[in-house]
């Protein structure tokens, strides 16, 4: 087990971009969680007294419009933002990736009119779908998570049954079918574990997506709303004032790319960990 845990280490070692995707993610962890320990602002006080002031040892990152604290809100809004886009991911994931199985393993006419919605809904551009959902339900967070997770988890079908496909005719799978294993079995001890990791890189990576997105949805007005400090919403906020303090949307917008970044970074990073190109040439 000890030489097993030493293997993986090395491996992990020798993803540079993985590795620094690792490392970028826990600063960005640790300062969200840490942080509003030490600060001593509240992110939703306003003291218009004190607006527009720059960077100081009281306000690191100067404050807004309203006198509010900026990196209180950087720091508030990276609870909400990361914390959205994981949550979106986890649920996309949780409703596309068993129909995807389902469709691709069972096949015939019940695949053929899951993939036939599927395709419906792919031929438009996701963004623009979600804007439509999200206007339909109005502006509110709550609804743009609502409207990306219904884009997102259709990708995420469509992709899973495309690598079920690929699988469910190699020699395992058909070894674990004359052996009179149940279909249930068949698919979670061999067939999940051999997509698994195509499945978590792509979410990896689908978390900065979702995240440009969300800050998309909130920056045009359909997001978060006034006085929840969302860095979209923050970005919009400061746009009025960017000629007098740019410093207002320069700070979300480091906030938002190098979060991104860092999802980009880990997901090209587990694509060379778990060999996902030789894997694929391999099929």
């Amino acid at each position: 087990m000890a030489t097993a845990a030493i293997e993986k280490s090395i491996k992990i070692v020798r993803q540079p971009a993985l590795v620094f995707g690792m490392i970028l993610a826990a600063l960005i962890v640790a300062l969200i969680l840490v942080a509003p320990v030490f600060i001593p602002h509240d992110p939703f006080l306003v003291e218009m007294g004190n607006r527009l002031q720059p960077a100081s040892l009281t306000h690191w990152f100067g404050t807004d419009q309203m006198g509010r604290d900026v990196f209180a809100r950087i720091v508030y809004g990276g609870k909400l933002t990361i914390g959205l886009g994981l949550l979106t991911v986890f649920t996309a994931v949780l409703i596309g990736v068993p129909i995807g199985i389902f469709s691709g393993y069972v096949g015939g006419k019940i695949d053929a009119v899951l993939m036939r919605i599927v395709d419906g809904f792919l031929s438009l551009p996701d963004f623009i779908l979600a804007i439509a959902i999200a206007g339909i339900l109005g502006p509110n967070i709550t609804n743009v998570v609502i409207a990306m997770v219904f884009v997102r988890w259709i990708v995420y079908a469509r992709v899973v049954r495309g690598l079920v496909l690929a699988e469910k005719e190699k020699e395992y799978i058909l070894v674990s079918k004359i052996s009179h294993s149940s279909s249930f079995k068949t698919i979670r001890m061999h067939l999940l574990p051999h997509i698994m990791p195509d499945i978590i890189v792509m979410a990896a990576i689908d978390v900065g997506k979702v995240i440009l997105l969300i800050s998309a949805f909130s920056f045009i007005g359909l997001g978060a709303q006034p006085p929840i400090p969302e860095w979209g919403a923050m970005l919009n906020d400061g746009r009025s004032f960017f000629q007098v303090v740019p410093s207002l949307m320069i700070y979300p917008g480091l906030a938002i790319m190098l979060t991104v970044l860092c999802c980009n970074l880990i997901g090209d990073g587990l694509k060379g960990y778990f060999d996902i190109r030789k894997r694929r040439a391999e099929n």
